[in-house]
């Protein structure tokens, strides 16, 4: 099977590392899923989204002179929306204030909110001091 930038496919996932996942593709071939293109959001452990041997259906994004494979799983999403920062968008430098400071404040909200999602379930354990 030809592997080419751009195609969908779905794999196994192999390992997993702090920087991303390991996923077996068609053909014996291995890529990598690096962190920031697991979720949609903020993923602070590969764990809390796949697991080894979980049926993942990856995007491949790029594939290195060496050979390496580049994989997305957020971008195999068929209602994936690449977002630009503000500082790429033309929208953003003709918006006014109130509306930079009510899109500053609902991302905001939605990072606080999934930081306490987060780090609620990790309290306690070595290093709580009473």
């Amino acid at each position: 099977m030809s592997i080419a930038v751009g195609t969908v496919l779905e794999g196994v996932v192999s390992g997993i590392t702090k920087f991303g996942a390991f996923v077996e593709l068609p053909g014996g071939l291995t890529g990598l899923v690096h962190i920031s293109e697991v979720a949609d959001t903020y993923v602070k452990d590969v764990n809390d989204y796949v697991k080894e041997k979980d049926r993942v259906r990856v995007k491949v994004i790029n594939i290195d002179e060496k050979g390496k494979i580049g994989l997305s799983i957020k971008r195999a999403n068929p209602d994936y929306v690449e977002r630009r920062g503000p500082r790429h968008s033309r929208q953003a430098a003709s918006a006014s204030f109130e509306d930079k400071l009510a899109r500053f404040m609902k991302e905001s909200e939605e990072r606080i909110q999934d930081l306490k999602r987060h780090t609620d379930s990790k309290r306690g354990g070595r290093g709580t001091r009473y």
